[in-house]
């Protein structure tokens, strides 16, 4: 699955247990008639991944769903869900470019001055 929007936070890793277990969270703000704040954590290496990025960008992060069940002291059983990502795409274009090149400036192009009208071409349309 995949969650697009702009970033609004960005935490810093933490790093739990003696097994030196890391995750970072990002909170993206989606861009729709009710805009929600989704919170993806990444896990471990994935944590890396947002080194590069900073709040404003838009982005595409790649997600699982993750859910678990647990037991507490009274024995009651309780669910948790967790939204991982496992890939984030900068959505931008670096100063607003797209991916078509640019068209060079009129100047650029010679006009032509050898245009015979009376020419025929052998083209069936």
């Amino acid at each position: 699955m995949e969650l697009q929007g702009k970033i609004k936070m960005i935490d810093e890793t933490k790093t739990f247990g003696s097994n030196g277990f890391r995750k970072r969270e990002v909170v993206v703000t989606t861009e729709e008639q009710y805009p929600q704040h989704i919170l993806v954590e990444f896990v471990q290496d994935k944590c890396d991944l947002l080194n590069s990025y900073q709040v404003g960008q838009e982005v595409k992060i790649s997600i699982n769903l993750r859910g678990r069940e647990w037991t507490n002291p009274q024995g009651e059983v309780k669910y948790f869900n967790a939204i991982q990502g496992w890939r984030i795409e900068n959505l931008q274009t670096a100063e607003g470019s797209s991916n078509i090149p640019p068209v060079p400036p009129m100047e650029a192009f010679e006009p032509a001055d050898n245009i015979n009208d009376e020419d025929h071409d052998d083209l069936p349309f």
